[in-house]
């Protein structure tokens, strides 16, 4: 079950030293099961001191509105861009803001998309077929691409948001393994 806490107006109590708080990793995932949410705090610039009471803060507010665990992790935007940051590119591509209720990438002026490409060329006709209902859709059944906001933009290559990147990815498997997922940011 996805725990969507950016799409609930939580009405947080915090700090103007909190540049973000970004839910990431599998908590945003379309159809996962996670056993924590991930959560990051991201600071302007402020001591480590201030930022880890801020941080326990939030986590505190925040145990309230789900049962699943909280794991927080606090930053300042200085070491959130540090090469060393592993989790940086996962808040990055897949964090949503609490506050702003969009994407983390959107307060740079980014949008994160996932594209696949794809290849049906090996495929007998009757899969090329179930391929094509299983991301259009057949008579009044909505298609994946429907259903999840996905854009075909060539034959062989769909554009998707990130939280259903393992819907698409396991229902193509179902029908070729010819296929590659890549992050776009625009």
């Amino acid at each position: 079950m996805m725990q969507k806490l950016w799409q609930k107006k939580l009405k947080l109590n915090y700090s103007k030293d909190i540049f973000d708080i970004v839910q990431f990793g599998s908590s945003v995932m379309e159809n996962s099961s996670p056993n924590d949410i991930d959560i990051a705090v991201i600071f302007k610039n402020i001591p480590v001191k201030f930022q880890l009471n801020h941080a326990q803060n939030i986590k505190k507010q925040l145990k309230e509105k789900t049962e699943l665990p909280i794991h927080i992790k606090s930053f300042d935007l200085y070491s959130f861009f540090d090469p060393g940051n592993f989790a940086r590119e996962n808040i990055l591509f897949y964090g949503k803001s609490l506050i702003t209720e969009k994407y983390f990438a959107e307060r740079f002026g980014l949008k994160p998309k996932i594209q696949i490409s794809y290849s049906l060329q090996k495929l007998v006709k009757k899969d090329k077929v179930r391929f094509h209902y299983m991301l259009k859709g057949k008579k009044n059944n909505s298609g994946l691409l429907n259903k999840y906001n996905g854009e075909l933009l060539n034959p062989g290559l769909i554009e998707i948001m990130p939280e259903y990147e393992q819907v698409f990815i396991k229902n193509i498997e179902k029908i070729t393994k010819e296929y590659e997922a890549k992050r776009v940011l625009y």
